[in-house]
């Protein structure tokens, strides 16, 4: 078998994204604002029909998941693999403090995707780990999965399925909170993945 579509969902708003903190692998909690983000996104993603919904193990994750699975009882897989990148030493950090105690460094980490934070992973990584969850699926289902999974791990996983050149990664936008990508495969194509949307959202 073979996905005909795939849909990479990022979780709702946390703890964390309010008050503009880096997550990575630190176990945030959704926002009232994150949870109904979750529940407005719900009839637009229903409409892709995925037969099967992976999520993050990390609660934010877990419970933007739980919120589509529980209103159409979809399935629900949890899959460590899908885990934003480890940030290390920047876990829990704004970005003013990791300017002033690793000068530049954050800035030279957006755009190079074989650059880790202090003791955390590249972005290189984080896809290739990403990319065997997606492989798992590829060959059970023929029709729709959905990942619901993090903002870092969705744009490195983007540019990996596109074959892009990890240089070229960077120039891949940011994921909103709850809003989606879309890959889809052309009909009696060569079975690479083309996208669809990137960084779609309900507008409530």
């Amino acid at each position: 078998m073979t996905l005909n579509r795939l849909v990479l969902w990022r979780h709702g708003e946390t703890d964390y994204n309010a008050t503009g903190r880096m997550q990575g692998h630190l176990d945030s909690s959704l926002t009232e604002t994150g949870w109904n983000q979750a529940r407005f996104a719900v009839p637009v993603l229903a409409g892709f029909e995925p037969e099967l919904v992976v999520a993050s193990d990390l609660r934010r994750a877990r419970d933007t998941a739980t919120v589509f699975t529980d209103a159409t009882g979809v399935g629900l897989r949890v899959d460590e693999r899908l885990r934003e990148t480890h940030l290390g030493k920047w876990q829990g950090l704004t970005s003013t403090e990791i300017e002033a105690e690793w000068p530049g460094a954050l800035d030279l980490w957006r755009v190079d995707g074989t650059l880790a934070p202090p003791d955390g992973e590249t972005r290189v990584e984080v896809a290739e780990r990403a990319l065997a969850v997606v492989a798992e699926v590829d060959a059970e289902f023929s029709g729709t999965v959905m990942l619901c999974a993090h903002g870092g791990l969705i744009s490195a996983l983007t540019g990996k399925l596109l074959e892009l050149p990890v240089d070229r990664w960077a120039l891949l936008g940011g994921i909103g909170n709850c809003h989606w990508t879309v890959f889809a495969r052309r009909p009696q194509g060569d079975g690479r993945w083309r996208l669809s949307s990137y960084n779609a959202g309900s507008t409530r």
